[in-house]
């Protein structure tokens, strides 16, 4: 679920609806909805409907989400120049310019990429688009662990015994307790050579200060709803890891680059870097 910018225009940019041939999709999807947000062209009327639904009750959800690719950005670049040749992108929604790899790949052509999601339509589109020496994409759901490090392509790509950067940015907010999210991170981890790392975001109810926007009017309907944990909920998936500076903060203010970033009362979210001992 995750392009990247200061978002001029984004406000204003007029939506047209994506050209898919004769798939019809009649239901907002969260990774539609975010590449709506972050000023991509890959959604439908539904996904639009949806983040119109959620930006006017809470406008900062645009901010959020486009702070979050930023702190992706700024991640991978860091760990592509500190020895990390191998990336995991979990959730990776639709492809959005610069992707993943191409970031790696800019600090280290040598870097490879899989990406997962367990979205057809994503699935299908990283498949067809992200087609390049050392990147793959694989359709699978984070909540079946083992399928997903089992997968062929993923084994075929990575080598578990070299160090990994496992990215999780906005996903662990759609899993809820009950299907144990600390312990799916945790597996991950366990799966990974000494000094992989976890990249983590994570969306918060810490910075909302108006009760009357309840979490849920900007959740979606059916089985995906979101789950907005606070800074000791989240710090409970680094456990056992350690933490990089400046550690779980806001999601501009993890190691800031240059150029504009969204005003930190208008990002709902933490994001943090941590290392396996």
């Amino acid at each position: 679920m995750k392009s990247s910018g200061p978002g001029i225009g984004l406000r204003t940019r007029e939506w047209r609806p994506a050209d898919h041939g004769r798939l019809a999709v009649s239901e907002a999807n969260p990774a539609r909805v975010y590449n709506y947000l972050v000023g991509g062209k890959d959604n439908y009327l539904a996904d639009y409907e949806q983040a119109q639904r959620f930006l006017g009750v809470a406008p900062e959800v645009r901010d959020t989400a486009l702070s979050n690719r930023r702190f992706l950005h700024r991640a991978v670049r860091h760990l592509a120049a500190n020895g990390i040749s191998q990336f995991l992108d979990i959730g990776a929604g639709l492809p959005a310019t610069p992707n993943v790899h191409e970031i790696a790949q800019a600090v280290n052509p040598r870097a490879r990429v899989v990406y997962a999601d367990n979205d057809p339509i994503v699935a299908s589109h990283g498949q067809a688009r992200l087609s390049v020496s050392g990147t793959t994409m694989i359709k699978t759901d984070i909540r079946s662990p083992e399928d997903l490090l089992g997968h062929e392509e993923l084994r075929r790509l990575l080598d578990p015994a070299q160090p990994v950067a496992i990215l999780l940015t906005l996903v662990l907010d759609y899993i809820e307790d009950l299907a144990n999210p600390v312990g799916i991170v945790r597996r991950l981890m366990d799966w990974a050579a000494p000094g992989s790392c976890l990249v983590l975001s994570h969306a918060t109810g810490d910075f909302t200060l108006d009760t009357d926007r309840d979490w849920e009017v900007i959740s979606f309907e059916g089985p995906v709803s979101l789950v907005a944990r606070d800074h000791a909920g989240i710090m409970e998936f680094f456990t056992g890891l350690d933490l990089l500076a400046p550690g779980l903060v806001q999601l501009p203010s993890w190691r800031p680059g240059i150029g504009a970033e969204s005003d930190p009362s208008r990002v709902w979210a933490y994001g943090g870097v941590a290392r396996k001992p």
